[in-house]
């Protein structure tokens, strides 16, 4: 699943082909995605000028002069291909296309979990889908002692914690194996044992790796591309997701001895960590 560094380079690059354009048409032609597309959305976003963009976790927002917003997910596997003209003839998973006077945008989705509707801008914030998330990554309401009292709360483990979208919201599975071995805390660790000085580093930790998979345009595994077809490259940075039994960068380990990086499985996710650098 694209995560927050996938999902912030997809609505960048949409931001700097498309920009303020206006949608001269909508396309559904496959309306059975995770939510139903509401019946009237061709109506409500034709010939509608776009005003602006912004991300909320895993959702790309994007702002309409007749006072609504477009809310996005890619789901699993959902990609976006920006284009001059609309493929002819679309391809079997390209269930919606918008046509601007700037270019097209083709939302792709092989799995159907993602999502597209529309909001009142004025209550996007009251949404379902968004009211309950807590802070951003980048937040300056995300603070060590913020954190650190959300978690006195919490018996589970910390990298569960972390995936729950009520206390930090868009950090993703990948990126929280990589905080917290950047952070030198186990995963495993329960959550209400982490320190308020620990929280100040995990936070520290949390945002550097998600600034350096920004920069690197994400991470490809599987199904992600960037909207110009080229992949992101930050897999190629990854000190321990998905590298079971390996050694992690400048590991003097024998890894004969200790097994090297281990992987478990948390909250249904798949977790990597180094035993001897995380505790």
């Amino acid at each position: 699943m694209p995560e927050l560094p996938e999902v912030e380079t997809i609505k960048t690059a949409i931001e700097r082909h498309i920009g303020n354009a206006r949608i001269d048409d909508v396309i559904i032609r496959n309306r059975r995605l995770r939510l139903p597309v509401p019946d009237d959305t061709e109506e409500r976003l034709r010939n509608r000028r776009i005003t602006g963009y912004r991300r909320r976790a895993k959702y790309i927002l994007i702002h309409l002069d007749n006072g609504l917003s477009i809310i996005w997910h890619m789901g699993m596997s959902g990609r976006v291909l920006i284009c001059d003209v609309p493929p002819d003839p679309p391809g079997k998973h390209d269930h919606i296309i918008i046509r601007t006077d700037k270019g097209c945008l083709v939302y792709n989705d092989a799995r159907r979990f993602g999502l597209f509707t529309y909001c009142e801008t004025a209550v996007l914030n009251e949404h379902p889908l968004l009211a309950k998330m807590g802070p951003e990554p980048f937040d300056e309401a995300l603070t060590a002692d913020y954190l650190y009292d959300r978690l006195q709360k919490k018996k589970i483990p910390l990298k569960a914690a972390l995936l729950d979208q009520e206390i930090v919201t868009g950090i993703g599975n990948i990126y929280a194996s990589e905080a917290l071995y950047h952070a030198a805390i186990s995963p495993l660790r329960p959550a209400d044992k982490v320190s308020r000085s620990e929280c100040r580093k995990l936070i520290e930790a949390v945002r550097k790796t998600l600034q350096s998979a920004i920069a690197a345009g994400g991470s490809t595994l599987k199904d992600y591309e960037k909207p110009d077809g080229s992949l992101g490259y930050f897999q190629n940075l990854h000190c321990v997701y998905n590298k079971t039994g390996q050694k992690c960068p400048q590991c003097t380990c024998d890894t004969a001895k200790t097994g090297g990086i281990r992987k478990t499985v948390l909250a249904g996710r798949s977790t990597f960590y180094c035993p001897r650098k995380q505790k």
